[in-house]
């Protein structure tokens, strides 16, 4: 059984046992830290990509992976009703805690519920994909839940950025990789360590074409500051 490493790192900040941050393992053999206190942020402390992305909301929002309902949270105060939608049992406790009215402790792709108009997965809402192949899926769902002219926004990186240049002016990827934003990550929290899962950052352009794929218009709303980028897809006409 895969330990609840994030929500049980939201549910000591909550209660005021903040004592250490995550620690994130990846294939890229890079060693990273979740700092828990970013996951409270206030929308000021927001990257420019996530206050743009919530100024886009309307109507009925389902926050994909919502954390500790920062997101919703904000959306909330505005008068937006908004489900968050969690995997992690920790977040959705969190969520509820600090006042989301609406939450829903599931996967994604076994979350059978209403239709919106809104439906947000930020920090790199598309990993949950998990794979290049696995964003068929996880669109089609997507389209499953969201209303006639409602609108799927979501963030990735292109981390491209992270291989060596070869000599030819190009990047040397290892042949065994499929796709080069394809990663495995593992967390660990006070000594327990999650089992390794997939994880997709996707460059625009490969997400465009999987979108286009999938029957699903695609716009790059804004790029970040650091090889990231905003989108907005919606059912083709």
């Amino acid at each position: 059984m895969n330990k609840d490493i994030l929500g049980t790192a939201l549910l000591d900040y909550q209660h005021g046992n903040y004592s250490e941050d995550i620690i994130t393992y990846s294939s890229l053999d890079e060693e990273d830290v979740l700092p828990i206190p970013y996951m409270f942020r206030n929308f000021k402390e927001m990257p420019k990509i996530e206050q743009k992305a919530l100024q886009l909301c309307k109507g009925k929002v389902l926050d994909v992976g919502c954390g500790a309902g920062s997101h919703g949270l904000y959306l909330q105060e505005k008068g937006l009703t908004v489900t968050g939608l969690d995997a992690s049992k920790g977040a959705i406790e969190v969520s509820k805690l600090r006042g989301l009215n609406n939450t829903v402790h599931s996967e994604l792709l076994t979350f059978d519920g209403e239709k919106f108009d809104t439906i947000l997965i930020l920090m790199n809402g598309v990993g949950l994909a998990g794979t290049l192949a696995g964003l068929e899926a996880f669109f089609s769902k997507l389209k499953s839940l969201l209303e006639q002219g409602g609108q799927i926004l979501l963030d990735s990186s292109d981390i491209i950025y992270m291989f060596e240049d070869d000599e030819d002016g190009g990047y040397w990827i290892p042949d065994h990789v499929e796709y080069y934003g394809e990663v495995s990550f593992s967390m660990e929290y006070k000594n327990e360590k999650s089992t390794s899962f997939p994880w997709l950052y996707v460059d625009y352009n490969t997400l465009q074409r999987a979108a286009n794929y999938s029957n699903l218009t695609c716009e790059l709303v804004m790029e970040g500051e650091h090889y990231d980028y905003l989108a907005r897809l919606t059912h083709m006409k």
